[in-house]
Formats: structure tokens, sequence, C-alpha cells
């Protein structure tokens, strides 16, 4: 990857954005496979950090909260005793300013209490102030938000029953089309304004994700079969929603929206910004010392001469 020029990198990684699965980007960047999804885990991983950083300290009015499914390596029901503890059914947890449309928090792991406790946190951390929140109807929640939150936080919860089941669930875990037969919308706790009750941004903010993220495509062979780079994935895809994407009824980019930045960031920004610090320059091999000075050799010492002189017996 450290040997990719930089207009490859953005060619990359603006290619994944869109939809495109690790062989299609192979395909149209002329990048190998294995390099592609080493600088998509790298600058996925950046850009987690870079949110981290970025989105704190936040003034948001009505959040909404909702999952999004999906599996790494194979679906839950299909799972052997010997597969990776990794592998099955994974639910990315997203919190969305409503009015802004910007992504807060996300947070990827199980659909149970210990994931949403963690994400509530997480969404506490980044917002000053008290925000109205709209969930669908996943017990943990009620729980989660209390321990966020506070006890008097604004809180309702939307339960839609579906035609021909009885079960409730939240239209994200459904895998077939399904009309629903009726909506609910119960008050937790607090003062919760009934015109606000509502989770279709936050569902349509997971449409985006489906359409703009190939792990998340339903029917494919594109899904991730490692959950580091799932994670990656996602923090990609949320950076580049939040940062470049001008969204269609803003006319901006949520960050800039909610205040986060002053201006539209290009994908080689965002690259540049998620790397940084990351890629250090190859090592240079040991340079070859030099020659200690050897002493002189020693000089050959001078021979005597010899003179020839007449004598000997007569």
């Amino acid at each position: 990857m450290n040997s990719l020029q930089i207009a490859k990198k953005v060619q990359v990684v603006a290619t994944l954005v869109e939809g495109n699965s690790i062989r299609s980007t192979e395909r149209l960047t002329g990048a190998h496979r294995d390099t592609v999804m080493r600088l998509g885990r790298d600058v996925g991983e950046g850009c987690e950090r870079l949110h981290d950083r970025l989105f704190r300290d936040l003034q948001v009015n009505i959040l909404e909260v909702d999952e999004l499914w999906s599996f790494v390596g194979k679906k839950q029901g299909r799972l052997q005793p010997t597969d990776p503890k990794e592998f099955g059914d994974s639910y990315t947890f997203l919190g969305t300013d409503a009015t802004k449309k910007a992504i807060i928090s996300y947070t990827v792991g199980n659909r149970d209490s210990t994931t949403t406790q963690e994400f509530c946190q997480d969404l506490r951390g980044r917002v000053l102030n008290r925000p109205q929140i709209s969930s669908d109807g996943f017990q943990p929640y009620i729980a989660a938000i209390e321990d966020a939150f506070g006890e008097e936080v604004d809180y309702a919860q939307v339960v839609k029953e579906y035609s021909g089941s009885t079960v409730l669930v939240p239209a994200s875990t459904r895998y077939s089309p399904a009309r629903v037969k009726s909506i609910t919308r119960t008050r937790i706790s607090g003062q919760p304004d009934p015109t606000h009750i509502s989770t279709s941004y936050v569902e349509r903010t997971n449409l985006s994700v489906r359409m703009g993220c190939r792990r998340f495509t339903r029917l494919t062979n594109g899904f991730s079969k490692k959950l580091r780079h799932h994670r990656a994935s996602v923090a990609l895809w949320v950076a580049y929603y939040n940062l470049c994407r001008v969204h269609e009824t803003l006319r901006t980019t949520p960050a800039m929206a909610l205040g986060v930045t002053d201006h539209v960031w290009t994908i080689e920004e965002l690259v540049r910004e998620a790397l940084a610090g990351e890629e250090q320059p190859r090592s240079q091999p040991p340079s070859k010392p030099e020659p200690q000075s050897m002493p002189p050799a020693p000089q050959p010492t001078q021979r005597p001469r010899f003179t020839v002189i007449q004598g000997g017996r007569a």
C-alpha cells in the first residue's frame, strides 16, 4: 500500500465509498485486491479516530437511533461450533441528528444490552445538551438511554407491527418486504414533542449505508469476512457521509450543518487526515560502515650492501 501514490489511494477510496466491491475496485483502479483491502482497513481505522476527535461537544436537538443488520463470515443460522467467535450476525447502531442529518455516533457489535449500553454511553459523550430521542421498540434502549442521559430525558419509542406477523420488530431486521399494519408511539420518559417522535430519518440513513457500503448489500458475496475490516468499512463510510458527501436537502455536508467543519472535504483531504501519522517512510537499509583507517604498512628494512674484495689463498 505504501507504494501507491496519493492519487491512486484517492481513486481507490472514492470507488469503495460509492458502493463498489473489493474486486470491482481492483478492476476499475488497477490496484491489487489485497492492496485495496489493506488501504480500506487503514483509512477506515483512521476515520474512526478522526470521527472520535471531531464529533465532540455537539448541540443536537432531536436524535434518532436504530440498528442496521449485517453479518461477518456467515449468517447466524449457519454457524458451526468450529467457526470464529466474530462470525455471525453483526449490528451497526446509528445515532442520527434528525435536523442536521449527521451521524453523531455509531457502534458495531451484537444486538444485545451490552452493545446498546456502549452505544448510548458514546452518544451521551458527544452531545452537550438534552436532546429528544426516538428509537424503535428494542427493549434494552430503555435502560441504556436512562443510564446515559438520565431519568428526565425526553424519550419515546416507535413500534411497528407488520401484517402477517404477531412479533413487533424494527424494519431494519426483516429480510422480506412487509406492510406496516400499525405504528405505536409510546412516551418512555420526559416530555417528548409528539410531532418529532419518529425514526424515519435514521431509517433513511440505513438505506444510504446499504447503498453506499458494499458490505451491507444483501444477496451478494461482498459481505465482510473479518470483523476488523467490517468496522473499518463502517467508519470509512460514516466519515465520507459526514464530511465529503453533500446532502441533497441541506445542500451542504452534515458536518458543515452541524458546525464541525467550515468547508466540504475532498476525498483526498479525508485520506490524508486518516493516514496522518500512520504511514512512516520506509526504513532505509543500514549504510555500510566506513572503513577504518589502517595503520601504515611496515616498511621493509634495508639489507646491508656487501662489497666483494680480493682475497683468499694464493
